[in-house]
């Protein structure tokens, strides 16, 4: 556990002492909360009668919510009471009453809020948002300097709170991909001053919920330290005249004890592949086992474990373009064209940008300081651990293309399907409490998921079986053609004939002149579908999220509308109340 860290020139007055007295005498209550998951120590007199740290998130995936789950432990060791909930749980009326508040988001696709804090940042950005002077507040954005829109969604947060009138205890952090420690500090270090601030008076009661601090869960297995697993299956599921090359996976959890939920993803360390760092070396004139300075292995061993190679970082094209004086590129670059540069971008790895330049142009050492780590790759689990025990199941389309007549491959797709057998796989676990299977066992269940968005509802519908819930299942699944592309067609056929899937609908894009889509067939059955969600149905969308996602978003605006007898902005309200109470969830990449 990292102490948090107070600068040796600081004062160091009563209130700092107090806190740092309670926050070594938390340490037994933290160690509890963060590692073997028991039962959360009580609050203290003085913390319920305290006004409390409010610690809200907004996450895609699940890590932003992990970052707020640490806080609030750090919150409790620091003497205070954290109530944690995501930022969609909250409305405005609420929110102006708040006097502390530290915010925890991630930023979604290109600069978007994610899923469970759209809805509150719409409230906050709208000119009916309250005046907020009485509030103290932090921003803890995460996000991928890949992306342009970098933390926006915490960015903008940030921004509107102080236009409201809240003031800062803690200046905003944005964090990369490698958030763990840059998060932590910046939690060390805003919790004293926190406990500082004087609350004022009591607050409106929270939700029982979210006043109940749950214990998190911490398995010794994560992206520092993931555990190596051997695949024990890998088999095609797409047939060889498929566009497609799609496979079913399983790992082995031997005695890891690594423990997942239908809904999460499963987070595997990816390795180069070796052709193309030895093409890259070659182009460089690098030796192959040359030492650079930093690096603790010869370079071919750097470039296959260490950096991402495939996906070139923004930093490597901006000094590609400076040497290269490559005219398109300097157009592009130079006019801001976002579009532009992705169109150029498309299907180009480093070595593609570095080909540009004369061979042995850029040293080695220039070419690795222009890299980024390599990071895992996130696939959502396939099975439930109630019909795979002691194993995780992952669908994966492995990713192929030709690009100037060179052969290119998804980094972590092509590993797994060509060069992983035999192997010790590294995997962790990445929790995603928003995508679970109803608790209601006799809630209707319906789910749209493409290709292999099909991946969390096999886990889904192997659950409901195992538990012998009551509540119908719908499954909407296509793919470009019936006869090459109905992956798990045995299984889901089993699942219709013996009533687990009460309706299945297909959709194959290709094997008709016009093309029929998931939301397609979602219209076509707007009377039935609207039925299931009044009688309490949950809707689960997983897969492409720059296109299927929103035309399926589209076609459920349309069906609430036509199907209920609502205007357009009432089935935005309709289709926002099943987001707030959860029943409208999404999983997209």
């Amino acid at each position: 556990m990292k102490v948090p860290y107070i600068p040796a020139d600081a004062p160091f007055d009563g209130d700092q002492r107090a806190w740092l007295s309670g926050f070594l005498a938390g340490l037994h209550s933290r160690l509890a909360i963060d590692g073997d998951g028991s039962t959360p120590v009580a609050a203290t007199p003085q913390q319920q009668s305290a006004s409390p740290l409010h610690i809200l998130y907004g996450t895609q995936t699940g890590n932003a919510e992990g970052v707020a789950m640490d806080a609030a432990a750090a919150a409790r060791a620091a003497g205070m009471q954290p109530v944690v909930e995501p930022l969609d749980d909250i409305d405005m009326a609420r929110f102006a009453t708040m006097k502390r508040v530290i915010v925890v988001v991630s930023t979604y696709g290109e600069g978007e809020m994610p899923d469970n804090a759209q809805l509150f940042w719409e409230a906050l950005s709208a000119d009916s948002a309250p005046r907020l002077e009485a509030m103290n507040f932090g921003v803890l954005a995460l996000g991928d300097t890949g992306y342009d829109g970098f933390c926006q969604a915490g960015k903008l947060i940030d921004t509107r709170l102080e236009q409201l009138g809240a003031r800062r205890m803690a200046t905003r952090l944005d964090c990369d991909v490698d958030y763990e420690d840059a998060a932590s500090a910046w939690v060390g270090e805003a919790m004293p001053i926190a406990a500082t601030i004087d609350g004022g008076q009591a607050e409106p009661a929270a939700p029982a919920e979210a006043m109940a601090l749950p214990a998190r869960e911490k398995s010794q297995w994560n992206r520092k330290s993931p555990y190596s697993s051997v695949i024990t299956v890998n088999k095609r599921l797409s047939s060889a005249a498929s566009a497609k090359e799609i496979r079913h996976f399983e790992f082995d959890l031997g005695d890891s004890g690594l423990v997942y939920e239908a809904g999460d993803a499963l987070g595997v360390m990816p390795v180069n592949n070796p052709i193309l760092v030895s093409a890259i070396l070659e182009r460089l004139g690098a030796d192959k086992d040359a030492a650079l300075p930093g690096l603790s292995r010869p370079l071919d061993q750097e470039l296959t474990a260490s950096f991402e190679i495939s996906t070139p970082s923004r930093e490597l094209i901006a000094e590609i373009e400076r040497r290269a004086g490559h005219d398109e590129l300097s157009h592009i670059l130079r006019h801001g064209d976002k579009e532009a540069l992705e169109n150029w971008l498309w299907g180009k790895d480093s070595l593609d940008l570095l080909q540009l330049l004369p061979s042995g142009a850029m040293s080695a050492a220039d070419f690795v300081g222009l890299l980024k780590p390599l990071q895992h790759r996130a696939y959502s689990i396939s099975s439930s651990p109630l019909a795979a025990e002691g194993r995780v199941h992952l669908t994966i389309a492995s990713v192929r293309y030709t690009t100037d007549g060179r052969e290119h491959g998804g980094v972590c797709s092509t590993y797994l399907a060509e060069r992983a057998e035999g192997e010790m796989v590294g995997i962790f676990v990445s929790q995603n409490k928003a995508f679970r299977v109803p608790s209601d066992d006799a809630a209707p269940v319906i789910m749209v998921g493409p290709g292999t968005g099909i991946a969390p509802f096999r886990a889904f519908l192997q659950e409901r079986r195992a538990r012998g819930a009551s509540g119908r299942n719908w499954l909407f699944f296509g793919d470009q053609h019936r006869a090459d592309d109905f992956i798990y067609e045995e299984e889901l056929a089993t699942m219709s004939s013996t009533g687990l899937l009460t309706r299945l609908d297909l959709a194959f894009s290709r094997d008709q002149s016009e093309k029929i889509y998931v939301q397609t067939r979602m219209r076509e059955n707007g009377k039935a579908l609207y039925a299931w969600l009044e009688e309490g149905g949950h809707f689960y969308v997983c897969g492409d999220a720059t296109r299927m996602a929103r035309d399926v978003d589209q076609a459920l605006h349309d069906i609430v509308a036509a199907h209920g007898g609502h205007s357009a902005d009432a089935a935005t309200t309709y289709v926002n109340e099943l987001k707030r109470q959860k029943r409208y969830v999404r999983d997209v990449y």
